[in-house]
């Protein structure tokens, strides 16, 4: 039967379908229309006047059953969606015109194609895979062993403190301490303040940090173990399997580690700023930290006051410590400590922290001072689900090493990126795409990124994290002069300032 011919039937069915008739079928000159209706549709077998009716509509009962299996709504969209699974179960019904004596279930099983063999093979390379990652977690816990034995050999049992700069660097506000008592504050470099500076306690030095026996990286034994991974994912490769090799492009961290400091007397001003943002617009959460450190290196240069001044917010309150003379902050914006014959506890020059100074904290619910948000829309159109991602940013800041962390539901393969402003980077680990632009100035306040993957839940792209810094902050505190207590001149100092994000998402 030709395809102008099956139009024909199908174009004549509405006109000999009439209101308020009770049969099932219609009968012409030459075929016979079997039809039931479903909602707003009708479902029909168009027949030769030869056939066995009671056959036809047998058929036409069982086709019935098969539609709401496939398609949940019953109506042309609903229909048109999900018109192949349809075909291939009505397929399954009728062969060359003939009704096979089949089931629903055996329909569904049939259409589902699943084998036995292909489930026993999968089982058998899952195990092949897991066995071969149980050897080399412990060849690496093996290497990682002798590596530590043979460090411990050469340096006596525990690496130098030079090799701890690492360890020091990971050393937070609480790691310090600072002594209202006796000489004021104490001396040697593990002092300072807490990032809650009313209360302070004191740190033992009686023991190095863990980090002191790490093995250095970048050694031999390192090259080994990624020729012995580089041999497994060859070999898997020859069995058949699908690697997806996880290529990092070159990101800037959004929180670079602070360089020693090298100047006699170093200023840092941070910022940390946590953000909850309504993924239908709105904030739900924004707040800002701040704190201003002093770190000293030598203990001549810590008979001084910090002359400093701020942008003005009436928004912003400022706490100084309790060591820090609060009449004299609020009359000259000068921190100095209420004895000036005490100094300020110096550090060495790999610490990363200094003394808390001055603190302060904003909270607003006005989205004007949000400086990047993030508008996700995602849409699924038929097998396949279509995300789009716009940023756009406030002229407040210029934005650097922004990363833009979207969650994806579990792949086997990259999602097909259709447009993007920037670069991007599929973990597939934990299947989490990252959007990152090196630098968002008057030049890019806005950009968007348009990606595609399997039909998905749109919550399954939430929340999105964002990580991004800055050298302009909030309360526009900078350091603007160093007084000496004894004369002379002033030292020579350096500042740093810095926004940074903590936790910042849209949910």
């Amino acid at each position: 039967m030709s395809r102008i011919r099956i139009e024909g039937l199908l174009a004549a069915f509405p006109k000999l379908v009439g209101t308020g008739k009770q049969h099932t079928y219609v009968e012409t000159e030459n075929v016979r229309y079997v039809y039931q209706p479903i909602e707003a549709l009708y479902l029909l077998l168009v027949t030769n006047k030869q056939s066995n009716i009671l056959e036809d509509l047998e058929t036409l009962r069982l086709l019935s059953k098969l539609v709401p299996e496939y398609s949940y709504s019953l109506d042309e969209e609903g229909i048109c969606k999900n018109a192949f699974e349809l075909i291939f179960a009505f397929d399954e019904v009728i062969s060359l015109g003939h009704k096979e004596n089949v089931t629903i279930a055996q329909v569904k099983q049939y259409c589902e194609m699943e084998s036995h063999e292909e489930k026993l093979h999968k089982l058998v390379m899952q195990s092949k895979i897991n066995e071969t990652k149980d050897v080399m977690k412990r060849k690496a816990s093996e290497i990682d062993k002798s590596k530590i034995e043979k460090n411990r050999g050469d340096k006596g049992g525990f690496m130098s403190l030079q090799s701890m700069g690492s360890g020091r660097l990971e050393s937070s506000f609480n790691d310090m301490s600072i002594s209202s008592s006796g000489t004021g504050f104490g001396s040697g470099s593990g002092f300072g303040i807490s990032t809650e500076i009313d209360s302070f306690s004191s740190k033992s030095k009686g023991h190095p940090p863990a980090s002191a026996t790490a093995p250095p990286k970048g050694s031999g034994m390192q090259l080994g173990k990624s020729q012995r991974t580089n041999q497994f994912l060859e070999s898997l490769k020859a069995e058949g399997e699908v690697i997806l090799e996880d290529v990092q492009p070159k990101l800037g961290p959004s929180r670079p580690a602070a360089p020693p400091a090298t100047d006699p007397v170093t200023l840092t001003v941070e910022e940390k700023l946590n953000v909850s943002l309504k993924r239908d617009g709105g904030v739900s959460n924004f707040d800002v930290q701040g704190t201003l450190s002093l770190q000293i290196l030598n203990q001549e240069d810590g008979y001084i006051q910090v002359q400093i001044k701020t942008g003005g917010n009436p928004g912003i309150l400022f706490k100084t410590h309790p060591n820090v003379n609060k009449e004299l902050f609020s009359s000259e914006n000068i921190l100095g400590l209420k004895d000036p014959n005490r100094p300020f506890p110096t550090g060495q020059a790999g610490d990363a922290a200094g003394v808390g100074l001055l603190k302060w904290r904003m909270q607003s619910n006005d989205e004007s001072m949000v400086p990047l948000t993030i508008n996700c829309w995602p849409s699924v159109s038929g097998n396949e689900t279509y995300v789009s991602i716009e940023y756009e940013a406030s002229s407040m800041f210029d934005l650097r090493n922004v990363v833009i962390s979207v969650p994806l539901p579990a792949l086997r393969e990259a999602p097909s990126i259709k447009q993007i402003d920037g670069e991007w980077r599929y973990d597939s680990r934990n299947s989490i795409l990252e959007w990152s632009i090196l630098l968002i100035d008057n030049s890019n306040r806005s950009g968007s990124m348009e990606f595609v993957v399997p039909p998905a839940d749109t919550s399954v792209f939430f929340p999105i994290s964002v990580r991004f810094s800055a050298t302009e902050t909030f309360s526009d505190l900078k350091v603007v002069n160093i007084i000496p207590h004894k004369g002379g001149n002033p030292p020579k100092y350096s500042q740093r300032i810095q926004l940074v994000t903590e936790n910042y998402q849209v949910v």
